[in-house]
């Protein structure tokens, strides 16, 4: 992520004053302004860890479907079973072409029968919008809210006494969410995060978003913990082996290949590309998204060639270094002909110098219970 100055062709959060007040430096991410650190990537990621952190995930998107039927025929169209769960709920999935390609991975809040709310992510959110409009039966409706709510993220175990604070609810189940409200502010929350720490995402709307992040602000840092951006965001969910579009999921990266099978409705009759995933999984991938733990100094980053007794297996697709465990750390998509098992050692080609790195299960960190 370079960063950039306040463009023109950058889209802007409903926060972005506050975040310079802070003293936030900003990175262009999915076509947004976004704040990238406030103390130090490093600071705000053992804040998450040990206390709590306070991320601006407004950039993320937001979408709905409503009409008779709505969420049978989002049920018939994403790779997971909203029969699962029901209103309340929210639930991991993802919209594939029918080559089994990921348009993009999402949450789909089950608000009724005849309404699905989703949170797709920022980049992908016209393409999301766009698949589902031309599929949608008559009556059902198809509606891009990009900004009418915002996205505030609450994670680390002090996560649930900031939230008490504010008098938020705290007590639902994972990926459970609760309609409440703060200073007169209607705010959703639910149970979720992208940090594998317990954690929160509060949602109010994107106009009188300023009041609940300000009482945050402060109930964070009366909790020992930092306002956090996208760069302790990223290493955060690298720790624990979380796919990033674009990533470890795409249009060329199926959902098998990056062992997110459990976010899959097998037994569905029906949803995009079932045939083409069912047939992957069935005669097994060429490739499986793998960790890489580096046994020496060295810092991994994305596109960087694996290799293994001196052949090409694999490149990584995300690489950072790991503030908890002091040492670099990668996802790789590793060719299974190759028959590299966890405990094996590779090495990464890392501008020239081979690092020795231990191929390993995610995640790379034990966390507090969600």
């Amino acid at each position: 992520m370079a960063v950039t100055d306040n463009s023109g062709d950058l889209l802007h959060g409903p926060l972005e004053d506050r975040h310079r007040e802070l003293g936030a430096s900003f990175a262009e991410f999915g076509g947004w302004s976004m704040p990238v650190s406030y103390a130090g990537t490093v600071s705000e990621h053992n804040a998450t860890r040990t206390a709590v952190g306070l991320f601006d995930v407004s950039h993320l998107g937001k979408a709905s479907v409503k009409g008779p039927g709505a969420a049978k025929f989002v049920n018939a169209s994403f790779t997971n079973d909203l029969d699962r769960i029901g209103p309340g709920k929210a639930q991991y999935t993802m919209c594939c072409t029918e080559t089994g390609g990921v348009i993009d991975d999402l949450i789909a809040y089950y608000v009724g029968p005849d309404e699905i709310f989703l949170v797709p992510n920022a980049a992908n959110t016209a393409a999301v919008v766009a698949a589902l409009r031309a599929a949608a039966p008559q009556g059902v409706t198809v509606t891009d809210e990009h900004r009418s709510l915002a996205v505030l993220a609450v994670q680390g175990p002090r996560s649930a006494e900031v939230l008490t604070a504010l008098g938020l609810p705290t007590d639902m189940d994972y990926m459970g969410y609760v309609d409440a409200e703060y200073a007169r502010v209607p705010v959703r929350v639910c149970r979720t995060g992208y940090t594998g720490e317990h954690g929160y995402e509060l949602l109010p709307p994107w106009d009188s978003a300023a009041p609940v992040f300000d009482a945050l602000v402060s109930a964070v840092s009366d909790a020992g913990g930092e306002l956090a951006g996208l760069g302790a965001r990223d290493t955060l969910r690298t720790e624990m082996g979380y796919p990033l579009h674009g990533h470890e999921l795409s249009l060329q990266i199926t959902p098998v290949q990056a062992r997110c099978g459990w976010a899959i409705g097998w037994k569905k009759e029906q949803f995009w590309g079932r045939a083409a995933l069912l047939a992957e999984k069935q005669a097994g991938p060429s490739r499986l998204v793998r960790g890489l733990k580096a046994v020496g100094r060295g810092v991994l980053r994305p596109e960087l060639t694996v290799l293994s007794a001196g052949a090409e297996v694999g490149v990584t697709t995300s690489g950072t270094f790991s503030p908890t465990l002091k040492t670099g750390i990668a996802l790789a998509l590793i060719d299974t002909a190759a028959g590299i098992d966890d405990g094996a050692t590779v090495t990464v080609d890392v501008r020239g110098r081979a690092l020795e790195c231990e191929v390993v299960r995610p995640p790379f960190v034990d966390v507090s219970p969600r």
